[in-house]
C-alpha cells in the first residue's frame, strides 16, 4: 500500500519527471496529469496542488478499497456482504472527490472525512477492534493539515479531535466478542495488517508532502530573494534579519546606461514590442553582469544601472566594469541589426567611495549612493550614442589597459570643469584578461 501511494503521488510531487522521461510511458503521465487536475481548473495553483493530491489520495482509496471488496467477495460473500457494500460505497463517495472540487475547495475533502470515518467505525463495528481497522483514524492527526490547509485550523482541529474520539469509541466499543461477523483469525489478521500499512503510508504521505511544501516555499523565496539581492547580502539577511545591510566601500566602480532616444522609439514600436525589446536587452545585459563578475543594481525605465566592487570588494573591479561596459555596446548593436532598428546605448562610468545598503522594508532594493554614483550619471548623460564616457581617475587607472579618446574640457555638475574621456576599446595587450 505504502509503495502503491509513493506512486500515485510521484507524478504531483516530481512534476511526473521519472514518468516523463520515458517516451513510451508519456502517455500514462499525461493521463495522471488529467486525473490530478481533475475539477482544480480556476483555482490558485496553491489551492490546485492541494486539490490534485487530494484527487491522488481519492483514486488510491477507490483502488485500495475495490481491491478489499473483490477479496471479500471471493472469500465468502454471503459472510462478508456488509462490509462489500460498505467498500463500494466508499468507491462512489471517493469517485465523487473531483467532481465536488466544483463546489468549493473543502467539499472533496468533506466528502473524503466523513465518508471514512463512518465506514472505519462501521468495519468496527462488524469485525471488532481486532481486525485494526481504526488505526486508519490515526491518519487524521496529519493529513488534514494536507487536504483544508493550515488556513483553516477551525475544520483541521475538529476533524483530527474526532478521529481521536472514533478511534477510541471503536476500540471500548467494538471488542472480538462483539463482532457482527463471526471472526477467522487468518482474515482478522490480513486486514490488520493491510489497515497498519495504509496508514503508516497515508501518514507518512501527509508529512513527507508537508516538509516538502515547506522545502519548496523555501527554496522559491531563496531563489527570488536572489534574484532581488547580491548572495552575499541574502546571507547576510538570513543569518540577522534584523540587522540593518549598510556598508561603505573605499574603492569601487558604478555604471550608468539608457537607450538613446527611447520616448520616441515607444511611440513607434508600440507597448507589446517595447516591452519585448526592454526584456531582450536586459535580459542579455544580466547574463554580460554574471560573466564579468559585477552586480546589477536596478533598472529604472530604459536605464540600466550596475556596479562593480560591491558588496564584495575586489581589486579589478574598474576593469570587470570597463569590459562589461564594451560588451554591452556589442550586445545592443547585435539586437539593432537583428531587429533593423535604429538603436544604440550611452553609457557612464565613474570610480569612488561609495556606500550601499539594503533600502526599504516593502518591495526593499539593495542601492548604492556617493559622489561616483552621481559622477557616472551626469557621465551617461554627457555622453554619445554608441559610447562609453568615464572620469579622469578611470582614464588613468585604465590607461595601460584600454584604449581613450578625449572629451575635452566639460562643465559637470556638482564636480566643475574636468576633461573627460571616451572609453573606445581594449588595449591589444589586454584582451586576454579575464572578467
Amino acid at each position: 500500500m505504502l509503495k502503491a501511494l509513493q506512486r500515485a503521488m510521484l507524478p504531483i510531487w516530481n512534476g511526473m519527471a521519472t514518468i516523463g522521461e520515458l517516451p513510451q510511458l508519456q502517455w500514462l503521465a499525461r493521463a495522471i496529469g488529467h486525473l490530478a487536475e481533475a475539477g482544480t481548473s480556476g483555482y490558485p495553483q496553491e489551492v490546485k496542488r492541494r486539490l490534485m493530491i487530494l484527487n491522488m489520495i481519492a483514486y488510491l482509496v477507490v483502488v485500495s478499497t475495490l481491491v478489499y471488496a473483490v477479496q471479500h467477495a471471493l472469500l465468502d460473500y454471503q459472510t462478508y456482504k456488509p462490509i462489500i457494500w460498505i467498500n463500494v460505497a466508499l468507491v462512489v463517495a471517493a469517485l465523487s472527490v473531483p467532481f465536488a472540487h466544483r463546489v468549493n475547495e473543502i467539499a472533496g475533502a468533506l466528502i473524503i472525512v466523513t465518508a471514512e470515518w463512518v465506514a472505519l467505525l462501521a468495519f468496527a463495528m462488524y469485525l471488532g477492534h481486532g481486525a485494526g481497522v481504526q488505526l486508519q483514524y490515526f491518519v487524521g492527526a496529519a493529513a488534514p493539515f494536507v487536504v483544508f490547509g493550515l488556513n483553516r485550523l477551525w475544520l483541521v482541529i475538529p476533524v483530527i479531535l474526532s478521529g481521536l474520539a472514533l478511534h477510541l469509541m471503536a476500540w471500548f466499543w467494538f471488542p472480538e466478542s462483539a463482532a457482527m461477523i463471526p471472526a477467522d483469525r487468518e482474515v482478522i489478521d490480513s486486514i490488520y495488517v493491510q489497515a497498519a500499512i495504509t496508514t503508516v503510508g497515508l501518514i507518512s504521505a501527509s508529512v513527507f508532502y508537508a516538509f516538502r511544501l515547506a522545502e519548496s516555499a523555501k527554496a522559491e523565496t531563496d531563489n527570488l530573494l536572489r534574484n532581488i539581492l547580491p548572495d552575499a547580502v541574502v546571507e547576510r539577511l538570513k543569518a540577522k534579519p534584523n540587522e540593518p545591510i549598510a556598508d561603505q566601500f573605499s574603492d569601487a566602480s558604478v555604471l550608468f546606461a539608457d537607450i538613446v532616444g527611447f520616448v520616441p522609439l515607444a511611440r513607434s514600436l508600440g507597448s507589446a514590442e517595447v516591452v519585448a525589446l526592454l526584456n531582450e536587452i536586459v535580459t542579455e545585459f544580466d547574463a554580460l553582469a554574471g560573466v564579468h563578475g559585477v552586480e546589477k543594481i536596478k533598472t529604472i525605465g530604459d536605464a540600466y544601472m550596475v556596479a562593480a566592487g560591491v558588496p564584495q570588494p575586489c581589486e579589478d573591479h574598474l576593469q570587470r566594469l570597463s569590459r562589461m561596459a564594451l560588451a554591452m555596446q556589442e550586445t545592443v548593436a547585435q539586437i539593432a541589426a537583428a531587429r533593423d532598428l535604429a538603436l544604440a546605448i550611452r553609457i557612464g562610468i565613474a570610480s569612488g567611495p561609495v556606500m550601499a545598503g539594503v533600502i526599504g522594508k516593502q518591495k526593499f532594493t539593495y542601492d548604492v549612493w556617493g559622489d561616483a554614483v552621481n559622477l557616472a550619471a551626469r557621465l551617461e548623460h554627457l555622453s554619445e550614442p554608441g559610447r562609453i564616457l568615464v572620469c579622469p581617475r578611470c582614464k588613468t587607472l585604465l590607461e595601460n589597459l584600454f584604449a581613450f579618446e578625449s572629451r575635452g574640457l566639460v562643465e559637470i555638475k556638482g564636480v566643475g570643469v574636468r576633461e573627460i574621456f571616451f572609453l573606445t576599446a581594449s588595449a591589444p595587450a589586454a584582451q586576454h584578461v579575464a572578467g
